[in-house]
């Protein structure tokens, strides 16, 4: 009997809580095969509000179907008790859909992570934008491979990724920086997985590619790409042929890692990033790797979907005002120290001239050095 009402009473609490809100926040990511940290951080915040999210995804072809991006955007917009939306990454459609929304929701708040288009194209239109440091990762990435011993840096990109403005202006001081400390920067151009090769192509590049990089340059030879679905292969022929794995392009101990290690890990597992980073920094040790790979110690992806979620409940309760940097940081702070311990953000700041456009660097962890 008291175990039925102790079950009842559990029920309820969680009923409660689900309810708490009096409005629902749409949540908008790209697929698993697209974006899976950030798929699984609306998986996270579905398991904490419940029926209060309405999660959708944008297609994996988001630069040919902007228009059905656009369409789910606006959809969630058409139903009254959604009072904010989370998009999380914000793929090319993201800005068109706000400004529709805002045509006939002009109340609706938008919070908007990792965005593709241009800061003062997505600043003015969002209530509040969350994006890793981009230009302050031109010196932190050139840093940290310093750190490892690089004496050269080679980062993979091409055209379509050099047009973003933030891309560009990272690369520029990544080489500014890396002759600052006596390295040699060093521009590839890979094949562009949007293009005529696809995906497949482009990692067979880079598989064959960094054998050829590090026969010609050394084993003290550090690399960094701008693309996703680089970042596997790009583990895999570091691991196999020497050099020095800088950082993922997005900097995370799920990015490329634990696939490129082999390593499954269990259903029951994969929203733990303390156990995560411990099997990863384990089998990078076993692999000869030690002191060789770098990243930050929780995915920022799933970050941003979170802190941006608790962010966009904030900003509708009015209990944080979006231009507040200190309670920004407070959001996001909160949400990293729930998901690994000992880490943090290092440094919080806005992009000049495009509203509340915030940009976060996070802790490194050098995998076999840093300890866990």
């Amino acid at each position: 009997m008291r175990r039925s009402v102790l079950i009842l009473l559990l029920v309820f609490a969680v009923t409660l809580s689900f309810a708490a809100l009096g409005f629902k926040v749409g949540v908008v990511t790209g697929t698993v095969s697209q974006g899976e940290d950030e798929y699984r951080g609306a998986e996270n915040v579905i398991r904490k509000y419940g029926k209060e999210i309405i999660h959708v995804t944008y297609p994996d072809k988001f630069m040919q179907e902007q228009e059905t991006t656009i369409a789910r955007i606006v959809e969630l917009a058409y139903d009254p008790t959604v009072k904010a939306i989370v998009i999380c990454q914000g793929v090319p459609g993201t800005v068109a859909a706000m400004r529709r929304v805002k045509e006939f929701r002009p109340d609706m708040i938008f919070v908007v992570g990792v965005p593709h288009e241009d800061p003062e194209v997505v600043g003015p239109i969002a209530d509040a934008v969350l994006e890793t440091d981009t230009p302050g990762r031109g010196v932190t990435i050139v840093d940290i491979a310093y750190k490892m011993g690089a004496k050269r840096l080679i980062h993979y990109s091409f055209p379509r990724h050099m047009s973003y403005k933030l891309l560009a202006e990272r690369r520029d001081i990544m080489e500014k920086r890396s002759k600052e400390l006596g390295i040699e920067f060093i521009f590839v151009s890979a094949p562009d997985p949007l293009g005529e090769q696809g995906l497949t192509g482009a990692q067979q590049f880079i598989l064959e590619d960094v054998p050829r990089q590090i026969a010609k340059y050394g084993k003290d030879t550090a690399f960094f790409s701008t693309n996703c679905g680089m970042q596997e292969p790009l583990q895999k022929a570091i691991l196999r042929h020497g050099g020095i794995y800088a950082e993922p392009c997005c900097p995370s101990p799920t990015h490329g890692f634990p696939g490129s290690l082999g390593i499954s890990i269990p259903p029951e597992k994969k929203g733990d990033i303390n156990y995560i980073l411990k099997v990863v920094n384990d089998k990078i040790i076993e692999l000869g790797g030690a002191g060789r790979f770098a990243t930050w110690p929780i995915p920022m992806n799933m970050v941003f979907v979170e802190a941006g979620v608790d962010l966009a409940i904030e900003l509708v309760k009015k209990t944080v005002k979006a231009n507040d940097m200190a309670g920004v940081k407070a959001v996001i702070d909160r949400v990293i120290s729930q998901k690994v311990s000992g880490f943090g953000l290092k440094s919080i700041s806005k992009y000049p001239n495009a509203g509340n456009y915030y940009l976060v660097i996070c802790d490194s962890v050098i995998f076999g050095v840093t300890q866990f």
